[in-house]
């Protein structure tokens, strides 16, 4: 596994008095994804778990489904993933340009193309959620943020039981490369679509992190910020469940509230004038 964490000397300022000291930062580099023998794509990442980045990245994209679409990946060298895929699987087209941590490699242009490749319907994941297991998710995640402790400089991303318990968590410097880790991770072990499981992430929920939601067929992603207005529309579209502003044991639901287990909500409708 690369280094997430490396150390580069700086000049510390307090007060007016400098020093110099040695600090610890996250580590940032390029990853190549090598399809059938062609350099398909690179992206900014940190280093470690390539290969789940690499096959999350194709779940994306909506080339993948199963681990039968994939005849192997491996690993190249510390910045090359080389994939094979089945001969029955067309290959993504290859993109020329780098693209950084901070934008991942971006999928789908429009709702309606991610809805009709999609492999996994979420609508008809009929799982229910409990709103004090949501809100414990952020403080659960960043408990996992190892790397985080020690740079401030990383996302992460995580995979939960409907009961709250972590299935598995990353982290990267990229949002989309932390998801996109998750669920690499949940092709490898043949657990996708990821049914009944809920994804919490670090950051705000984008239309590329809630595409890949959908694309791997988890039923619930939480953010601890804000949605946009087309990972809203999105939500909606795909029968996602789309939490915003989960922190300190609130949050807000913008897609999808039929999931949650709100026995106070019945009884306000009810209440209600006709």
């Amino acid at each position: 596994m690369g280094r997430l964490v490396d150390r580069r000397r700086m000049v510390r300022v307090r007060h007016g008095v400098a020093s110099e000291v040695v600090d610890q930062l996250a580590v940032e580099g390029p990853l190549t994804i090598r399809i059938n023998g062609i350099d398909t794509a690179t992206t900014m990442r940190t280093p470690g778990h390539d290969i789940e980045l690499t096959l999350g990245w194709l779940i994306s994209e909506g080339v993948v489904h199963t681990p039968a679409d994939l005849i192997g990946a491996i690993a190249c060298d510390e910045n090359t993933v080389e994939v094979r895929l089945d001969p029955s699987i067309e290959p993504p087209s290859p993109r020329l340009t780098m693209t950084s941590s901070a934008c991942g490699i971006c999928g789908a242009d429009s709702i309606t193309e991610v809805v009709a490749r999609r492999g996994h319907v979420v609508v008809d994941d009929h799982a229910t959620f409990s709103p004090a297991v949501i809100s414990q998710l952020p403080d659960k995640l960043r408990a996992a943020q190892s790397a985080f402790d020690r740079t401030g400089g990383l996302h992460a991303a995580g995979l939960f039981t409907v009961d709250g318990d972590p299935v598995c968590i990353r982290e990267d410097v990229g949002r989309h490369n932390a998801v996109d880790k998750v669920v690499g991770w949940a092709l490898q072990h043949e657990a996708l679509p990821a049914s009944g499981w809920l994804l919490q992430v670090s950051a705000r929920a984008s239309f590329e992190l809630t595409q890949k939601a959908v694309m791997a067929g988890v039923p619930l992603l939480a953010a601890v910020s804000a949605p946009s207005t087309l990972a809203v529309d999105l939500a909606r579209d795909a029968g996602l469940t789309l939490i915003g502003f989960s922190r300190n044991d609130s949050f807000n639901c913008y897609a999808g509230s039929e999931r949650l287990t709100l026995a106070g909500a019945a009884e306000q409708r009810a209440a209600q004038p006709h």
